[in-house]
């Protein structure tokens, strides 16, 4: 929100320096992100007076004026029709500058002499007013002109002197505050509401706009009448007219006002409107009475498919339920957002219907929504006006249109207010509980004092030793509670005044919990062997199931959609971290980064059906593509699906997990066949690993060959434990068998090898496969699979006879239980 300094000092004195100013208000909770200063856009123009005018001699449209600025006559030639003797203007004297770089000088027009240049406000770079010179004061004006030279301005409220700079005598120079207003303070969208709080911040006294009417004897409800028929939406709904009216441009204070708002002046009528908004907050609408069929006012929701032209020419068609603000045959206005083009003040209005209400904020907020308008009067609706300030704020625009446009005001004024909006009720406040949330000391005269500095009313309560009640005024609907109470006291006493105390804890130590340690070791295992991890989106599209082929029936498919996703691609809650590693390593081929080790480690979501919260795990997931080192002359190793076993190996490893096998799978559509695994913890199924299919990356656009890993943390966390346990090293050597079988491709490796982990022999220490051979010398559909076997004691050095039968056994075991044979 702009707000001139200017306007500013109409309502409070301000003395302390602009910069002051806004780090005031910035620690009050006013943020104030720019302070602008402005000046005029010329120089060496003052305020002149006309002492003779006569016919140009050589020109029937020129005239020739003797002008003084109080101690020196000029002869200058003007052109302007609308001036005349006695009027005090602007002059720009020789060597003045105006906008555009133009210099005055001393120059013949038409044979006469020109020592100046009387001018217009475009001229002047203040307006874009270019119908005459400027008419600073006229003697046949309510304004007088006394013996010392000084004319005194009812509106303008300030003298007029000879030869004083323009640009002083009309108080051009200004400043201009941009002030960031948070949702809950809608009060402060007013320069009133600003000037309030600068008086509490000062010590000030706020001075509050006049309101007082001189009404006629024509009573409003002998013209106009109001109904709501949707008093949900309207809680109150006020009607004036206003008769009589001359439309033509506002003065010039005003409209520097309304500029310095960042608002385009327009009529006085409208311009009214819209100053009241910005004084006090609450926006108005000034309708042509004229055109309002049966001359009253209807309010009403919209129906479906009805059509609507606004002010700014667009016709709208609206949903229903939509506020419409009628007469007694058509919509006039979409309620609280924007009037329409059938019923707006033009330059031949004369009577007008003032609208002063109270919309409800959440049907505003909905509606200029829906609407995409975002209008000035609708964001103030839409964070809540002051409901009790209706009335105020219509009479003080009433008083102005009476002056400003020598209206006739019609006595009384329609307001339908069938049930009064809640406002702020007895609040109790504790002098105490002021000083321990704030953390100074803080007397009860200065709590009492910032909190009637901010119009509340504050009175002892009885049946509290140190308790106040205090009522917040209508505008502060967002003053509910003793701690909204303390939070006032504190920013008007000053954030910056509370001394800097470090809070009193007890220190214990905070131990780890289960799944925190796992993710903290498995985090330092992947960093260390070479991975980064990534954080993506926990809302990803809805087209990953597809893209990987998951089937309907899997937990997976079951997604939880987000009611209000910021887009479609991020509208459901993901099942797998595949989706955010596959489109970190989309976006970095877009950048030629073909080399990647991720991870990321965070939670799916399955959903559990309707009105229940989804089911939460917490997983990690890893992707491995491209090279694995730096390219050089001497290796290049590419990824393969065991360099990603041989990572899964490792963090296994480092958690301690012993009992740990890999199956092949197929349950997993989006991983090669023959090219992947599942992951067992014991009897529990923990991820899988493996090559990404081709058909899911062609359908993702890439066409490296990738692989990825996904294991649920929680199982892992489960099996983990933090103990560490050994065991005594023999000092005994130990003694290896090898032994090729013939089995069979069906037959995985890894259920041969538990096999013999479960002969439960003492003396075998391990066992590992060292070969696996396929071709020449192997029959067809068969492979050589050579399996090594340690045997040790750690009571003694084992001899060849004490192995041979343990071994013998346990080969026999094997060749029984998977139908192989030994090879020769």
């Amino acid at each position: 929100m702009q707000v001139s300094l200017r306007w500013l000092k109409d309502y409070v004195d301000i003395e302390i320096a602009p910069e002051v100013l806004a780090q005031k208000l910035t620690m009050a909770g006013l943020e104030v992100e720019a302070v602008e200063r402005r000046q005029p856009a010329f120089s060496g123009v003052v305020v002149a007076k006309i002492i003779a005018k006569k016919k140009h001699p050589q020109a029937d449209k020129l005239s020739l004026c003797d002008v003084t600025d109080g101690e020196n006559v000029y002869s200058v030639v003007c052109g302007a029709p609308n001036i005349q003797t006695g009027d005090i203007v602007p002059l720009a004297k020789t060597s003045a500058l105006l906008p555009g770089g133009v210099i005055i000088k001393e120059t013949k027009i038409r044979g006469e002499l020109s020592a100046g240049m009387l001018c217009s406000e475009v001229e002047l770079g203040i307006s874009s007013e270019a119908s005459g010179v400027m008419i600073l004061f006229r003697p046949s004006d309510e304004e007088h002109w006394d013996a010392g030279n000084v004319a005194v301005s009812e509106v303008d409220r300030k003298p007029l002197i000879l030869g004083e700079e323009l640009g002083s005598a009309l108080d051009l120079p200004d400043i201009i505050f941009t002030i960031g207003i948070t949702p809950n303070r809608p009060d402060c969208l007013s320069v009133l509401g600003i000037a309030r709080e600068i008086a509490a911040l000062t010590g000030k006294k706020l001075r509050l706009p006049a309101t007082a009417l001189e009404e006629n004897e024509e009573h409003v409800e002998q013209l106009t009448s109001v109904t709501v028929d949707a008093p949900d939406l309207c809680p109150r709904y006020s009607a004036r007219i206003i008769k009589n009216l001359s439309i033509k441009p506002s003065p010039l204070w005003m409209r520097l006002r309304l500029e310095g708002a960042g608002m385009r002046a327009i009529s006085n009528v409208v311009d009214i409107t819209n100053f009241v908004m910005l004084e006090m907050g609450q926006p108005l609408h000034a309708f042509d009475y004229k055109y309002l069929a049966e001359g009253r006012i209807v309010v009403r929701k919209s129906g479906a498919g009805e059509n609507f032209t606004t002010l700014d020419g667009k016709e709208r068609e609206l949903k229903p339920d939509i506020l419409f603000i009628c007469d007694g045959a058509k919509p006039i206005a979409i309620g609280g957002i924007m009037g329409g083009i059938n019923s707006e003040v033009t330059d031949d209005t004369e009577t007008v219907l003032l609208e002063s209400a109270y919309f409800d904020p959440k049907s505003i907020r909905t509606s200029a929504k829906w609407l995409s308008m975002s209008t000035d009067a609708a964001f103030r609706f839409e964070r809540g006006i002051d409901p009790e300030g209706v009335i105020t704020a219509q009479n003080r625009a009433a008083r102005l249109m009476g002056k400003l446009a020598s209206g006739s005001i019609c006595r009384g004024v329609i307001d339908h207010y069938p049930c009064q909006v809640r406002t702020g009720e007895n609040i109790p406040l504790r002098v105490r509980r002021v000083g321990e949330i704030v953390g100074a000391e803080i007397n009860t005269h200065e709590i009492v004092t910032a909190l009637e500095s901010l119009e509340m009313i504050v009175h002892r309560d009885d049946l509290a030793g140190d308790a106040y009640l205090v009522t917040p005024p209508t505008f502060r609907r967002d003053i509910e509670r003793e701690i909204d109470l303390i939070e006032e006291i504190a920013r008007i006493r000053g954030y910056e005044s509370i001394p800097t105390t470090l809070p009193r804890v007890t220190l214990e130590p905070v131990r780890k919990g289960k799944r925190k340690i796992v993710e903290d070791m498995i985090r330092g295992n992947l960093i260390g062997n070479g991975y980064s991890e990534v954080i993506t989106y926990s809302f990803v599209s809805p087209q990953w199931t597809s893209r990987l082929g998951i089937a309907e029936g899997d937990d997976r498919s079951r997604l939880v959609r987000i009611k209000n996703p910021l887009a479609e691609d991020q509208s459901v809650m993901r099942t797998t971290l595949l989706g955010g590693l596959l489109e970190t390593m989309k976006r970095n081929s877009r950048l030629s980064s073909f080399d990647l080790k991720i991870f990321e480690m965070g939670k799916i979501f399955i959903s559990k059906g309707k009105g229940e919260l989804p089911h939460e795990r917490n997983h990690l997931g890893c992707l491995l593509v491209g090279a694995q080192n730096e390219e050089s002359w001497q290796s290049k190793k590419v990824a393969d699906y065991y360099d990603l076993k041989g990572c899964a190996e490792r963090i296994l490893d480092s958690l301690r997990i012993r009992d740990v096998t890999f199956h092949s799978d197929t349950h997993q559509p989006f991983l090669h066949p023959g090219k992947s695994s599942r992951i067992m913890l014991g009897t529990r199924y923990a991820g899988f690993l493996g090559e990404l299919h081709s058909d899911v990356l062609e359908t993702i656009d890439l066409n490296n060959t990738a692989f990825v890993m996904e294991i649920d943390l929680d199982v892992m966390t489960d099996v983990f434990s933090s103990k560490i346990s050994f065991r005594e090293v023999s000092r005994f050597p130990a003694i290896t068998r090898d032994v090729a079988l013939l089995v069979t491709k069906q037959i995985e490796a890894e259920n041969m090898l538990t096999m013999v982990r479960d002969t439960g022999e003492e003396l075998l220490e391990n066992v590992s496969i060292f070969d696996v051979y396929e071709g020449q010398g192997v029959p067809e559909g068969q492979r050589s699979l050579g399996l090594r076997f340690t045997y040790r004691s750690s009571e003694k050095t084992l001899t060849d006879d004490e192995i041979t039968g343990i071994h013998n056994r346990i080969v026999e075991k094997v060749v029984s239980a998977t139908g192989s044979c030994i090879r020769g």
